[in-house]
């Protein structure tokens, strides 16, 4: 049986893309968050002056792609569900019994989650741009997308982890917001990190949604507080060892 199997990664990409375009709650309900803390954040605090933000850049502006990594780190952290989901139903037992390898599931699985996220990232942009964001300029765009599916692919691994080990969704539901929501507000998503006290801003500095945050803030809105470069290549290693980790838990672990 060879380590990666092609197929098997497309079957499961595939899959993870036809359950989110049948399930249409599904895409309304990772919308809706991001969308709230848009409307009444951006909009209700637009004219106001952050202490660390160029004068140029109203907070909407500082705001928005934030919002897009809050809405890209719950959808991903949470494709976990699908896998316990599998195992209650039984699609799991049948995967992990075929010929296949663990490392071609968990690559199948995490591209199709990303794929998905992915496509969720993309009509946040749209429909911030709807409401008044305005983009530098249409070139920025694959530098954005390109943080993007780092920062999906590094939680969704997140989520995968935390998966492979439990067998109760409400448990997993638990744990994982007592995770992502510390994860998301020390990330400077809707506050600049440099306003925080010294040891909150070293905690953020671990966080890996802190690159993603300031590298979209980068390619989205020309500005930011560490260099693009410097975002890309934390992120990237964030995103190799979480993929690394949730493959050997996943092989590791007692699914069946």
């Amino acid at each position: 049986m060879s380590l990666i199997n092609w197929k098997a990664i497309y079957v499961l990409w595939l899959r993870e893309l036809k359950k989110f375009f049948r399930v249409k709650s599904r895409l309304i309900g990772t919308l809706v968050q991001p969308l709230f803390f848009l409307l009444f954040l951006g909009f209700g605090l637009r004219t106001v002056t952050v202490p660390g933000i160029p004068s140029n850049l109203n907070y909407l502006h500082f705001i928005v792609p934030g919002i897009i990594g809050m809405g890209l780190l719950f959808s991903s952290v949470f494709s976990g569900l699908t896998v316990i989901s599998d195992r209650q139903f039984g699609f799991l037992k049948e995967i992990m019994v075929a010929p296949v390898s663990r490392v071609s599931i968990v690559i199948g699985r995490i591209l199709g989650g990303s794929t998905v996220s992915l496509i969720q990232g993309i009509l946040l942009i749209i429909i911030t741009t709807l409401l008044g964001f305005e983009l530098p300029k249409i070139t920025s765009l694959p530098l954005a997308l390109l943080f993007m599916i780092l920062i999906t692919t590094t939680f969704i691994s997140l989520g995968l982890i935390f998966a492979s080990r439990m067998k109760d969704t409400q448990g997993f539901s638990l744990i994982v917001n007592f995770i992502v929501f510390p994860i998301f507000f020390l990330s400077g998503a809707i506050y600049p990190i440099n306003n925080l006290p010294q040891i909150i801003k070293y905690l953020s500095y671990v966080d890996p949604l802190t690159y993603g945050v300031d590298g979209l803030r980068s390619a989205l809105i020309g500005f930011s507080f560490i260099h693009p470069i410097i975002d890309l290549a934390i992120l990237a290693s964030f995103s190799l060892i979480m993929v690394i980790i949730s493959a050997y838990s996943f092989e590791k672990s007692k699914i069946l």
